[in-house]
Order: C-alpha cells, then structure tokens, then sequence
C-alpha cells in the first residue's frame, strides 16, 4: 500500500441472509461512505450462486452467509458503526469479521453516476450539482454524496422531507426547528427552505457538522442554520426532527420531549416497522407517537406535544 494514499477504513460483518438488507440500511444510516455484499462462503463447496435463472424463483437479497462490507472515513467511525448496530436487538446474528484499512479510490467519481434528481414531492426535489433540476421542481435542494449521511435517497429522509414539505402551511410557526443528528444537514435544509427562520443542527460527528455547514452555504440558507455539537441545542423548539436509528431514539426520549414548546410537532425516523410499539412505549410518559408514513420497511413517527 503507497504511503502517499489517503486511507479509509472498512468494516466487515458477517450476517444472515435474512439481516442483509437491515444491516445494509443501518450502516448507511451510521454514515458509511459505501456498503457492498458478498458470499460468505464463496471459493468453498458451500457457495451458491445467487441470481435465479429464467423461470426460477427471484433472485435473494443476500447469501445464506453474507458478508457485509462497509466504508469509513475513519476506524473511530467504523468501530462506532459496529458498536451501535450490535447494540440493536436485531443484531443477534451479526458478527464483526475485522476492521481493515483500505487505500482511497475516488469515490465521488466513481458513486455520481447512482446519484440521480431524488423526488421528495411532485416540486420539491433534491439534485446533485453535476444535474439539472426537473422542469416541474420549483424547491430545490442541492446536495452531493459526502462524508456525512444524507443524500435524500433512503426511505427515512424522504419521510422526512415529505412531512415537511406538506406541512409547510405549519412554517410560520417554526420561529426555531432542532435537527438532532443531523448528518449531512439535509432536513435542517429541508426546513430552511420550508420557511423555518432558525434551525438548530447538532450532531456527535464533527464530520457532520463540517457537512452540514458546507451544505447549508451551497443552498444559501447558512444564516439561517446555527450548526454544532449536540450541547447547541437549547430552550424548546415548535418543531424537533430526528433521524437516527431507534435504539438511540429510545435512549433520547427525555431529551428530545424536553426540547419541545406546547404544541410542538416531534418526527422520528431511522425505525423500522417491527420497532414502532418500542418507540410508542418508550415516548408514552410524554407524548403518543403514531406511525404516519412508511416505505419498504422503514416508518415514519411524528407526535404534538398538547
């Protein structure tokens, strides 16, 4: 390996085939750069091929043995990748194979060609700056692939922009919005260009905070966002978005209920479908959360503080 090379670092999972696409979708909302899938047991007499043929059953999402490989942009933020997925309760079958260093390739050049317009709702759309904005887009979101997560194609952030897009009848009253782990800054701009006047957008990842503030500048409303670590947050807010995972979520339940005004909306996502009574009993000593949208297995929970 040159030495000259910037590295990255890659974390590697072993899981069922049945925890392939969960597993898939929780490393991306833990910020992994990349995640791809392999046979387990490929090169051995327990390799099977995975792609039907003509007239066979549909291809699988993964290998009964799967390998789940997943890029960083640090072993800090791989190794707290593989620690807060195996601290969910699906994740009995998930094991860590290693976390190695792997030499930098472009990954820009090489992901832009997946990043297409992503449509929130029928005028508001997110574009990568290498494309031009649909003809009907009339709120547009700039927004690259960076090292934070957040580019608008994940069910959870699409919910996300979509209530907040048809609740923009609501902004007046969003004198202040708190994005809590707000990754990339992607609904704090979201609000922003909704008509919310302050947004506070804090996270645990400097990464993110970098992220969010680059991507707060490029879509002009960096005056309006006042980004930082999670101790930025203060007072209550008429709206609290958060999208994480539902593990943290629940642990996060006195927090983010404290930082609500009366008659303030909370959306909560990062849940998947088997979690939503978890999360109700986990918010029911200060609001009832009901799910309110949901998208290839992913929900979308919102509440109003009475």
């Amino acid at each position: 390996m040159s030495s000259s090379s910037p590295i990255l670092h890659e974390l590697i999972l072993i899981c069922r085939e049945d925890d392939v696409e969960t597993v898939s979708d929780a490393l991306m909302e833990v910020e992994s750069l990349a995640v791809s899938v392999e046979d387990a047991d490929a090169d051995t007499d327990a390799e099977k091929a995975l792609f039907g043929e003509p007239g066979m059953p549909a291809p699988k999402s993964g290998w009964e043995r799967s390998v789940v490989k997943a890029l960083f942009a640090t072993e800090a933020e791989a190794t707290e990748a593989a620690t807060l997925i195996l601290a969910q309760d699906w994740a009995q079958d998930v094991h860590v194979q290693t976390i190695q260093a792997v030499e930098e390739q472009d990954w820009v050049r090489l992901t832009q060609s997946q990043f297409a317009p992503v449509e929130i709702t029928q005028d508001f759309w997110i574009v990568p700056s290498w494309h031009e904005a649909p003809p009907q887009a009339t709120t547009i979101m700039r927004l690259d692939p960076g090292l934070a997560f957040g580019t608008g194609t994940h069910p959870t952030t699409r919910m996300c922009l979509s209530w907040i897009a048809r609740h923009q009848d609501l902004a007046p009253g969003w004198n202040r919005v708190l994005d809590y782990g707000c990754g990339s800054g992607i609904l704090a701009i979201g609000a922003a260009l909704h008509g919310a006047r302050e947004v506070d957008a804090v996270d645990i990842d400097p990464a993110a905070v970098t992220a969010t503030q680059a991507n707060a500048e490029a879509n002009r409303v960096a005056e309006r966002i006042r980004v930082g670590l999670p101790d930025a947050a203060s007072g209550e807010y008429p709206l609290v978005l958060a999208n994480i995972l539902a593990t943290p979520l629940k642990l996060l339940a006195p927090l983010l209920c404290q930082h609500l005004a009366p008659g303030a909306h909370l959306v909560l996502a990062g849940i998947l479908e088997r979690q939503a009574d978890d999360l109700k009993a986990a918010y029911a000593p200060w609001l009832q959360l009901e799910v309110s949208d949901c998208q290839e297995g992913w929900i979308l929970m919102t509440a109003q503080r009475v």
